[in-house]
């Protein structure tokens, strides 16, 4: 089998290191790139070397695209991904999955009806940081994982951001733009969320865009921008998670698996590598003893790339005929989890998650990106 043949729909921001790295990966070919702005395409598609670029219907109806890529506003993922599956090609879609639990059901139907693959970000992980650490815990080096913590706290993306809206609308704000990282990573680690509860808040009701050409003007902040979620796992372990868009302090990535035999701290699951470290428990504590913990450290094994491993996955794993990692259904159960969280911080009930999800594999030993193995 040859290399898959990938079509980019969206050349907005993140699309850029998604095809610098796409571009790199000899199991994958990029063969167009399609937006609304045509002309953004094209800058896009000149830029990397892609031989063709127009609109998204244009990559839809083109032949040669074997997957889609959709980098499109949340608000149309479901419908472009809907359009790429009708169109008979594979997807991989940026997070979230969809907005709602009925369209995006009848996604993945659609999909396993149409006998083409889903895939959903965050593919971080996928990464070397991630992976290795996975094995690290189900090696035992915690023992059981008992507990979780988890937490991301900025002033808010209207800082850097120079179009920050779309982050503050329906489907999107801190728990629907950076849940998926956590939630994605934890139930990877420890299989399906069985409940949630949650609280949320919106101190202000608009924001002012501080970058960019539109620098000065504000827009309307549409749902919370701060969220705290308890979280229950079906295999009886439970969480705590703070998600802000309006924290003083300026702190990421914190993601703990406490267990019975130790701590691990996880790189930012918003990044492919990262700190992987651990430390055992004390033992008998006495009088004038200091608490110093020896901190252990675990190197990540494997090549770091960034987003667009995820794609490569599903090539290779089409290929091979195995699942790939970051699935649809992963996806889905994401998205209820974080759905039903935000209808918990609505009517503060504890709400049970209708989904589940199978185990979450891990990447094949060795895996390389920059080895040609389709070819």
């Amino acid at each position: 089998m040859s290399a898959l043949r990938v079509g980019v729909i969206g050349a907005g921001v993140i699309s850029q290191t998604y095809l610098e790295n796409l571009t790199s990966f000899p199991d994958v070919e990029v063969v167009a790139v399609g937006d609304l702005l045509p002309e953004r395409a094209q800058a896009k598609a000149e830029e990397h070397g892609v031989p063709s670029w127009g609109t998204g219907e244009g990559v839809l109806s083109n032949p040669d695209v074997d997957l889609v890529v959709n980098l499109t506003i949340p608000a149309v993922h479901v419908e472009v991904s809907k359009a790429a599956v009708a169109a008979g090609k594979h997807v991989w879609t940026e997070k979230p999955l969809g907005l709602d639990r009925e369209s995006t059901r009848e996604l993945l139907a659609q999909a396993e009806a149409a006998g083409v693959r889903i895939g959903s970000a965050p593919d971080t992980i996928l990464g070397p940081g991630f992976q290795t650490a996975k094995r690290a815990i189900r090696e035992g080096v915690i023992g059981t994982p008992l507990f979780v913590q988890t937490s991301f706290q900025t002033q808010g993306p209207d800082l850097w951001h120079p179009e920050p809206a779309f982050l503050f609308a329906q489907g999107a704000g801190p728990l629907l733009d950076m849940g998926p990282y956590y939630f994605s990573a934890l139930v990877s680690l420890l299989g399906p969320v069985a409940g949630v509860t949650a609280r949320g808040s919106r101190w202000q009701t608009t924001r002012q865009i501080h970058t960019g050409a539109r620098a000065g003007e504000t827009f309307p902040v549409e749902v919370p921008s701060t969220v705290q979620v308890l979280t229950s796992f079906a295999g009886g372990q439970h969480g705590t998670h703070l998600l802000s868009f309006d924290s003083a302090l300026e702190r990421h990535g914190v993601i703990e698996i406490h267990g019975s035999e130790g701590t691990i701290v996880l790189p930012d699951p918003n990044a492919f590598t990262g700190r992987i470290a651990y430390v055992k428990p004390l033992g008998v504590i006495r009088d004038g003893m200091r608490f110093e913990q020896e901190w252990v450290e675990i190197p990540a094994q494997g090549t770091v790339v960034g987003r667009g491993l995820g794609v490569l996955d599903m090539a290779r794993a089409i290929a091979e005929g195995r699942p790939h990692v970051a699935t649809g259904e992963l996806g889905y159960h994401v998205l209820d989890v974080m759905l039903s969280a935000q209808e918990s911080a609505g009517t503060g009930e504890t709400l049970t998650i209708g989904s589940t999800v199978a185990d979450v594999p891990l990447l094949p030993e060795g895996f390389d990106p920059f080895q040609s193995t389709l070819a």
